[in-house]
Order: structure tokens, then C-alpha cells, then sequence
């Protein structure tokens, strides 16, 4: 009976701080980190999610960009602050890529985060110069395998979303195409534009008004459905390129660490924020779909697409400049 008794009192112990904590939680502001330059999609979302979460937990969200080798300078910094839910990381797709692409990082990517949330899912749009002959995906398929290594591919770099999008669209789709790497996303597109390469796999939200302005024809959507601003462009699974699902993502970490208590309550207060119709209608905009994943999904997503990813850089024999 004394044992139980004492087992009774030292649960109580443990419960109660844990209690009493996330009740206090957060007594002071919260520093959320991006990794990316300001003006990017990551640093807008971290804006537009930021004020939103301060609502839900009385206390201001800061945020903080700390840029530099696609992204892993910012997750360092968050990867050694101290667990308390006071430190906060918003990553982009790369989070789950430089696992594979590069041969060490200054944190280990399993086990220095925990995921909170998902926040929104951005997929791409396969664009041509409107000049260029295929007029759908099956024709694009079918001049490359005709053709091997003579269709070129634009990206922002080796080892971009662009990049990696487009070796999954060859592996996928069994064809040689040759890689184009640029230094960034606007150099890329507007040769794409001018026709000095005819293919790239372009940011919606980038691409959108190029499209409608007939500079850029669009022949697939990468996510699982049709976006409302092109409603007639089919997804690449409708063009007969089946299992093609790509997105861009932003995701929020904690360090690994922080307590359970605090993590429901950073989710929920992230959860609170991604129903707000201003974040929602902005999403929207951007061409992306709301996630709405907690951290047990979250946790399971990124999880998933680093395995994607590191077979595609495998299979690619991608390496990094």
C-alpha cells in the first residue's frame, strides 16, 4: 500500500509541473526563426502565420530570418536553443532534401526537431515556351524518349525544388532529359520565357501571371488536384504521369526536447492561426492548399518526403555546386 501510495505522489509530481507549465506558457515572446531571406515564400508565410499565433497565445511571435546553405543555418542556431518552446524554426521542402544532398549537417535532422505543424502545401505547374512543340504531357514524354537528352529543363540550381522536380518527372516518366541549373529562380524563368529552354517546373504563384498573359503554356499541375486558377490544366497523374505528387511545403519545428505540454499548446495555437480567413484566402492566392497537419503528421510527412527526396537524389546522382 506504501508503495503505491508513493508511486501516486511522484506521478503527481510529474503531472502537475507538466500541468502548470502549459497553463503558464508562454510568459514572455516567442522567437520564431525562418531560414530564408526576407521576401521569400517561407518568410511570408512566417509573417502572415506569426500575428495569428500571438493572438492565440497572448504573447508576440518574432520573427527572425537567419539565411544561409539552403537552410541549415538557421535550423543550427534552433537545434542548439534551449527546449522550452521559446525558440520555434519555419523551414520550407528543403528541410526534408539536404539530408541527402549533403554528406554532414550541423544538426542531425532526425533527432535535433520535433514537427509541429504542416502549415500549407504549394505544389508546382509544368510550363513550356509557348513555342515549343508538345502540347500536352504525353507529347513532352514522347519527344524526349524520341529524343533522349535534347529536352532541356530549367531550374534554380542543383539540388532546387525545380531540380528535384524535374529528375522525379524523368524517373517517373522513363525519359533523359538534360538539366539547365541557373542562379535562382528568376534567371531560369525568364529563359524559359525567351525560349532558350523550353521546359521548368515553375511556382505557381511566379507562374500564374505568365501563363494567363500567353507567355508560358501550362501542361500539368504536380499536386493531387486542380488548382482554381488554372482549372483546365490537368494534375500530372490526369497527363499520364501516375504516383507524380510534388509539392513546396512550410513546416514549423521545435527543438527535440521541449516539453509535451508546451508542444499541444504551440500546435494548437498554430492550428488557430491556419483557420484564419486572412491566412487561408492568402494561401489561396499563392496557389497552395491548407495542410492542417499536427505534429503526429507532420512528424509522418516530412519523414516521408525526406525518403522520397533521397531516392530521387540517389537514383539522379544529384550533387550540390
Amino acid at each position: 500500500m506504501r508503495r503505491a501510495l508513493a508511486a501516486f505522489a511522484v506521478s503527481l509530481a510529474v503531472l502537475v509541473p507538466a500541468a502548470a507549465l502549459a497553463q503558464a506558457f508562454p510568459t514572455k515572446p516567442i522567437r520564431l526563426v525562418v531560414t530564408y531571406p526576407p521576401g521569400g515564400g517561407a518568410d511570408l508565410m512566417a509573417r502572415l502565420v506569426a500575428p495569428k499565433m500571438a493572438e492565440a497565445l497572448g504573447q508576440q511571435v518574432v520573427v527572425e530570418n537567419k539565411p544561409g546553405a539552403s537552410g541549415q543555418i538557421g535550423a543550427a542556431e534552433v537545434a542548439r536553443a534551449a527546449p522550452d518552446g521559446y525558440t520555434l524554426m519555419l523551414d520550407a521542402s528543403s528541410f526534408a532534401v539536404n539530408p541527402s544532398l549533403y554528406a554532414k549537417l550541423p544538426y542531425d535532422p532526425n533527432r535535433s526537431f520535433t514537427p509541429l505543424a504542416v502549415l500549407a502545401l504549394y505544389p508546382n505547374m509544368l510550363v513550356v515556351t509557348p513555342s515549343f512543340p508538345p502540347k500536352d504531357v504525353k507529347e513532352l514524354v514522347a519527344l524526349a524518349k524520341e529524343k533522349p537528352g535534347t529536352v532541356a529543363f530549367a531550374s534554380s540550381g542543383n539540388g532546387s525544388a525545380q531540380h528535384l522536380a524535374g529528375e522525379l518527372f524523368k524517373q517517373k516518366a522513363g525519359v533523359d532529359m538534360t538539366h539547365i541549373p541557373y542562379k535562382g529562380g528568376g534567371p531560369a524563368l525568364n529563359d524559359v520565357i525567351g525560349g532558350q529552354v523550353p521546359v521548368f517546373f515553375a511556382n505557381v504563384a511566379s507562374g500564374l501571371t505568365h501563363v494567363n498573359g500567353g507567355k508560358l503554356r501550362a501542361l500539368a499541375i504536380t499536386g493531387a488536384t486542380r488548382v482554381p486558377s488554372l482549372p483546365d490544366t490537368p494534375t500530372m497523374a490526369e497527363a499520364g504521369i501516375p504516383g507524380y505528387e510534388v509539392y513546396e511545403w512550410n513546416a514549423i519545428f521545435a527543438p527535440a526536447g521541449t516539453p509535451p505540454a508546451v508542444i499541444e499548446k504551440l500546435a494548437e495555437a498554430i492550428a488557430s492561426a491556419m483557420r484564419s480567413a486572412v491566412v487561408r484566402a492568402r494561401v489561396a492566392s499563392l496557389g497552395g492548399e491548407i495542410a492542417g497537419y499536427g505534429p503526429k503528421e507532420a512528424g509522418r510527412f516530412v519523414r516521408e518526403q525526406t525518403e522520397l527526396w533521397g531516392k530521387v537524389v540517389k537514383a539522379g546522382g544529384i550533387k550540390v555546386d
